[in-house]
């Protein structure tokens, strides 16, 4: 699990040097890597160009399948609401994330999705090269923060 999270880590960089929040996502269907993707939300103007969203549109596509089973999500971050009904509603076998997200992570910060949804189809871990991901959007949200007093993204 920790050597598969190295491309969602490496698209969250990269996300970050774009200046878009530094979230990044990588699709595996065993060992083999499918999709990579990283926020888009500032670039796209759009509010649903998360991550997890790109990604999961570019496995479909590169499966030509409509669902995702027997593959794997890792994203650096916890996702937020939309995604985790996205990741639901694609029936991955596995989401694997760093770093929760207290404000808005839907899966144990503001909502424990386990116990509201139907995801015994699904496994979940947490806490993978949590203080890298972490560190990441601290570093991204104190530079924002630092630009001119408040964030603009």
């Amino acid at each position: 699990m920790f050597d598969k999270m190295d491309q969602a880590i490496k698209m969250a960089k990269k996300a970050y040097e774009e200046q878009e929040v530094p979230v990044g996502a990588a699709i595996y269907q065993g060992d083999r890597l499918i999709a990579v993707a990283h926020n888009l939300c500032k670039k796209n103007n759009s509010p649903t160009a998360h991550a997890e969203m790109i990604v999961i549109e570019q496995a479909l596509r590169s499966l030509q399948t409509t669902y995702l089973q027997g593959c794997e999500l890792y994203v650096t971050i916890e996702p937020c609401m939309m995604c985790m009904g996205a990741i639901l509603a694609a029936r991955l076998s596995r989401l694997v994330y760093g770093a929760i997200e207290p404000q808005s992570g839907f899966v144990e910060s503001t909502v424990h999705i386990q116990t509201l949804a139907n995801t015994k189809n699904i496994e979940i871990y947490s806490g993978i090269r949590e203080e890298e991901c972490a560190k990441l959007m601290q570093r991204f949200f104190y530079e924002a923060r630092n630009r001119d007093g408040k964030i603009t993204l």
